[in-house]
């Protein structure tokens, strides 16, 4: 299953066997591209079930309607479990940021993660989903495809100090039910990716 969101729309690419409760069933076959993006941004609440013949093929056929662009991030554990935040643009989110030419996905979500929020002392301990993100940007249609970490930071006492200049007004650990209440002013994708660790934390 592929999960894409459209600005807040969420859109599920799945096989003909898996039909998710609630999503109106369109077919990949049947699907016009641009009616499609048109419907999403006239409904901010529909919730879209594409259902393909062939879900990777058809993934890759859907891939070529986008500029796709790549970013990599972190969801950051401190030695309390505490969740690592950012606040910008009047939402709270996650580290994340452009994966850069010959850069791994690893080694960009550090970078990022340390940049926009001056922590350090990062380790890795595994590989999350992966979300996808569509958004205009200069008439063309993008595909924002961030890879996800979950990493833990040996600092014991960062100076965390948020990226003013990429529009980071704030940045801080949270306790479980900080982040939860951090997830009532999220963007979807995210709330998707922290729906397990929330849990295990």
């Amino acid at each position: 299953m592929y999960k894409v969101f459209f600005n807040e729309n969420l859109v599920a690419f799945t096989d003909a066997n898996t039909v998710l409760t609630g999503f109106r069933l369109v077919k990949f076959k049947d699907l016009d591209f641009q009616f499609f993006l048109r419907e999403l941004r006239e409904d901010h609440s529909a919730k879209i079930n594409v259902i393909c013949d062939n879900l990777e093929n058809d993934w890759i056929r859907f891939l070529l309607n986008f500029e796709i662009r790549k970013a990599a991030g972190g969801v950051v554990k401190n030695q309390l479990d505490e969740l690592l935040w950012i606040y910008r643009f009047d939402k709270w989110d996650l580290p994340k940021g452009h994966v850069e030419n010959e850069e791994s996905n690893e080694v960009a979500a550090i970078r990022e993660v340390e940049e926009e929020c001056s922590v350090f002392g990062l380790k890795i301990e595994r590989e999350l989903q992966t979300t996808y993100h569509v958004f205009k940007h200069k008439n063309k249609n993008v595909l924002k495809v961030t890879y996800w970490f979950l990493m833990k930071t040996e600092e014991r006492q960062p100076n965390l100090a948020p990226q003013l200049e990429e529009g980071i007004t704030d940045v801080g650990f949270k306790s479980i039910a900080e982040s939860k209440k951090c997830l009532e002013n999220t963007y979807g994708n995210i709330k998707i990716l922290l729906s397990d660790i929330i849990s295990l934390v």
